[in-house]
Formats: structure tokens, C-alpha cells, sequence
């Protein structure tokens, strides 16, 4: 065997050692479990009622801006989902298997080492790897996309080191440009070993992680208590410790980061063709309507222009209410906002995503309370915060001018008052985020040059923020253990988008 193949790396081995098998738990272990009714059947049908408000109706997907965008480019909230997928798998297949975190195994190791990419490795997994670079698939096409690749499939099913990875057009092919980034990374890089060229490319990734994506969804308020001179520290961390290795707390994977379903958008234009213009799920009346569904083959004419989700280049911002201008089709799509509606097609999921609930609202929520989480004022009051008061907290979409069909429901008159002063986690950090606001500058040309833009505030952007430093201190071969003060040869200013042309074979090598 090949020295650059010998070593499995770490992290890999997840499986085979429970000593690297992080565990769930919680962070505000002594906080008392929300209650929302007397039983579970006057429970359920509350937190059904909430989750009824905070599915909105929202126009079909279109080209064009509209009120509900936010100031951050589409292509962050599916950058969120791989991550996710990098750091936690929950095997629980029912919400009411298991109620108790302590006994939810994640089998992900809770660290961001991109087993979901490299799965176990070259010896392990070898079906993966062509020599030290990683198998693409066919090559995809698309109007006026020249370059993009499918991910290696086998009778339809994707060969990746997560299958989660493969659920929608998206986040599958972001996968594979994660595929190209490493094999280009090898390309410019080939006298090294697999394991320095896999290191560099986890460097590259949690710089954007910790200095691009980070900054995007909580508040600079927040981020900025967590740093001495300019640097992350990590005696800053004041709720989220472990004693040997870092845990995965239900307060963040049932909660905080949930925070990217309300960032999903109706539908997403993948390139210039005119039927590529496509809803998340297919309309229920038209099951065999074309759609953003995975774990299938990528359909013909399906590739992805990239400056359609990431700055990647300049684009027209678009005109609002003008279908048929060419800008509107090329435009640069951003994310809806961080706030507590969710579009109409996650309160309907297809049987084949889910069901019993098949609103996606509602299974937060009830995950949330089978997992015995504390109300949001109950987190806020351990984290010495004075509480939002049930007036902040509006259920509805955060539109600068709420129109007739955008309605703004106070939490309190919701199920006669039963989440008055006791609003699920969830839902309180998402009122959280539109009540923190920020001014964030638009990457494109001849529209604003800010829009206002709700991140996660001192509660949800705390959880967040520590869990993601926390899990990096604690991983003795991250970039914040290693080398604090690495940043990328084309600069501190890397980013997303830089991630993205180099994966796309744009710009500088880099080392």
C-alpha cells in the first residue's frame, strides 16, 4: 500500500470505537422541560396550532426579488445543511423511540472533519477514491453551464460518505463540488499525501466556516463576546463544555440550527433554461412535476450555474414584477429570511420525505418536546438575558411592510395562551433573529447595496457560536487547535465564493 494511502485519518474510524462516538446531551442540564398543555393529546394539538402560524403562504417559485429575501446569497442555507451533515447524524427514526438525549448515539463524529466527503478514507472505502482523488460522476448538463458532474451513483444511488448529502439537486451538487475542490486541491498540491491535501482542505473549510459563515447568521454582537483581540477564545465559551470530548447538545441540533428551514426559498432557478426553474417539492396535485427532490440520478439539464447562488461573479439584482426580463433570470438568488414562517411546501411534505407529521413545523416542535427542551425564556434567563416579552415575539414573516396576506400573530394569543412566557426554543430563537436585525451589504449590482437582515441573536447566535468553537477547540487536529492564525494563501478575506471558483477551477492555486 501506497504511505499516501496507509494512514486512515482522523476521525474516520468513527464507527469502529466508541471513544469517538460523541454522544447527545444537553447544555442547560438543569433547566425544567417546557409544558404546552395538561396531556400529550392537548400538547400536540397546541403545538399543531403554532406550527399552523408559522407555515405561511408564499408566492410560487419565480425570477425576481421579492420582500422575503435576506441579504445573503441562496447558497448559504445548503452550505448550512452539509454542514450539518458533517457534524451530527441522529440514527432515531421516530420522535417517540427515544426520548431521552443522553441514549442518542451520534455517529458522526461532532466535529467538522468532512467524514461526510471523505466517508472512511481510501482503504476503507475505496469505491469512494480513484488513487487519492475522489470518484465524479457523469457529467452534467445545463444551459450555459460548461463544466459540472454528477455525483458517482450506483443504480441511482449516490456513493458518498453521507447519503443525507444526495436529498436534494442543491446540496448534491455542492457535494460535488466539494468532490472537485479536494481533487483540485491534489492537482496543485502533488507531492503531498492524502492526509496533508485532506488537512488543507478541512483548513480551507473551517476558515469559511468560522470566518464567512459564522458572521452571515449571528449577530456581530454576539460573535464579538466570544473573542479577545479579534481572535476566538476559548475561555470566552460560557455554556458549552464537555470533559473529555465535545457531545452534541439537543439545545442546538433540535433547536438553534434549525434555523435554516425558515431560510428555504419556494423554489430555486438552477440555470437559463426555461423549465429550470424548479419548486423544492413536486405541486401535490402533479406528483410527477419536476422538482428539487433527490436520491436519483441528476436529471438532463439540471447542472447548476453557481452565480445564481454564491457571488461568484457579478449579476443584475433583478426587477421585482418583471417575469420576463432576462436579468430576473440570471440574477443572483439570495435566502429567505431568518424568521418564523416557513414556506407553504415544508407545512406538506411529500410521503417520501416524511409524514405523521408531514409539516415540517410541527415536527420541530414536537421534536423539541419529546426531547424535554426548556422554554426559550427559561434558556434566555440561565444565560442571565432579560427575555423577549411575548409582544417581540411575532409569529409571521419579516417583511419591512407586512402586507394583507402577511399576517403578524403575537405568540401569546396563539392555542389560548398557552405559550404566553413559554415559547418552544425553536420558535424563540427564530423571533430572536427578527428581532436582531442587521445591515448587510447586497453582492450585486443595481438593486440596494444594503438590505436589513434578521441573525441569530444573543440566545440562538450564542448556542451556535459556542457549539461550533467548542466542537473546533476540542478537535486537537482543527485549525483553531492547530494553527490559530492560519488563513488562506489568497488572503483573510476567503470565503464561500472563493471556496466555490477554486472548486470550479477559477483563481489562484492554493497551498
Amino acid at each position: 500500500m501506497s504511505s499516501r494511502h496507509a494512514i486512515m485519518p482522523r476521525g474516520l474510524n468513527a464507527t469502529r470505537s466508541p471513544l469517538s462516538q460523541g454522544r447527545f446531551g444537553r447544555i442547560f442540564r438543569n433547566l425544567t422541560p417546557a409544558k404546552f398543555g395538561p396531556n400529550e393529546a392537548d400538547t400536540v394539538g397546541n403545538l399543531a396550532a403554532l406550527a399552523d402560524k408559522m407555515v405561511a403562504k408564499f408566492d410560487a417559485p419565480k425570477d425576481g426579488p421579492d420582500a422575503e429575501e435576506s441579504g445573503i446569497p441562496a447558497l448559504y442555507t445548503y452550505f448550512g445543511q452539509f454542514v450539518d451533515h458533517d457534524i451530527t447524524f441522529d440514527p432515531v427514526s421516530s420522535l417517540t423511540k427515544q426520548q431521552d438525549p443522553d441514549g442518542l448515539v451520534d455517529f458522526r463524529t461532532p466535529s467538522f472533519d468532512l467524514d461526510n466527503l471523505y466517508g472512511r478514507g481510501p482503504s476503507d472505502q475505496p469505491y469512494l477514491y480513484d488513487g487519492i482523488k475522489l470518484r465524479l460522476g457523469e457529467t452534467l448538463s445545463g444551459q450555459g453551464v460548461p463544466d459540472a458532474s454528477d455525483l458517482p451513483r450506483f443504480k441511482g444511488r449516490a456513493l458518498i460518505g453521507d447519503p443525507r448529502n444526495d436529498e436534494n439537486s442543491i446540496v448534491s451538487q455542492f457535494q460535488g463540488l466539494m468532490l472537485r475542490f479536494h481533487n483540485r486541491m491534489v492537482d496543485d498540491n502533488d507531492s503531498l499525501s492524502f492526509e496533508a491535501v485532506q488537512q488543507r482542505v478541512r483548513f480551507h473549510y473551517q476558515y469559511v466556516v468560522l470566518n464567512d459563515f459564522l458572521p452571515r447568521i449571528v449577530h456581530a454582537s454576539v460573535l464579538n463576546d466570544l473573542k479577545t483581540n479579534g481572535r476566538y477564545d476559548r475561555s470566552k465559551l460560557a455554556y458549552y463544555h464537555w470533559k473529555t470530548f465535545p457531545f452534541m447538545p439537543v439545545e442546538f441540533s433540535v433547536a438553534a440550527y434549525r434555523l435554516g428551514h425558515s431560510m428555504i426559498r419556494p423554489g430555486y432557478r438552477l440555470n437559463d433554461a426555461d423549465n429550470m426553474l424548479l419548486g423544492i417539492f413536486p405541486d401535490p396535485s402533479n406528483p410527477d412535476q419536476n422538482a428539487l427532490t433527490g436520491f436519483r440520478a441528476m436529471g438532463p439539464g439540471r447542472a447548476i450555474d453557481w452565480g445564481r447562488f454564491i457571488d461568484i461573479d457579478k449579476r443584475a439584482f433583478g426587477v421585482p414584477d418583471a417575469d420576463n426580463n432576462p436579468d430576473n433570470k440570471k440574477r443572483l438568488q439570495f435566502a429567505y429570511r431568518i424568521d418564523t414562517a416557513l414556506v407553504d411546501p415544508l407545512g406538506h411534505l411529500p410521503p417520501e420525505v416524511a409524514s405523521n407529521p408531514a409539516s415540517l413545523a410541527l415536527r420541530n416542535l414536537e421534536r423539541s418536546w419529546a426531547l424535554k427542551l426548556p422554554s426559550g425564556q427559561a434558556v434566555a434567563r440561565a444565560m442571565h438575558l432579560t427575555p423577549l416579552t411575548d409582544d417581540q415575539i411575532i409569529i409571521g414573516k419579516a417583511v419591512d411592510e407586512p402586507g394583507p396576506d402577511d399576517p403578524q400573530t403575537k405568540i401569546a394569543t396563539i392555542a389560548n395562551g398557552v405559550f404566553a412566557g413559554n415559547c418552544p426554543l425553536w420558535t424563540y430563537i427564530l423571533a430572536e433573529a427578527r428581532y436582531n436585525q442587521a445591515s448587510v451589504t447586497i453582492p450585486a449590482t443595481g438593486g440596494p447595496s444594503t438590505i436589513k437582515t434578521p441573525q441569530l441573536g444573543p440566545v440562538g447566535g450564542r448556542i451556535v457560536a459556542e457549539v461550533f468553537l467548542g466542537m473546533m477547540f476540542g478537535d486537537n487536529s482543527s485549525l483553531l487547535s492547530l494553527d490559530p492564525h492560519w488563513a488562506p494563501v489568497t488572503g483573510s478575506d476567503f470565503a464561500l465564493k472563493d471556496f466555490v471558483s477554486y472548486a470550479l477551477g477559477q483563481g489562484a492555486p492554493l497551498h
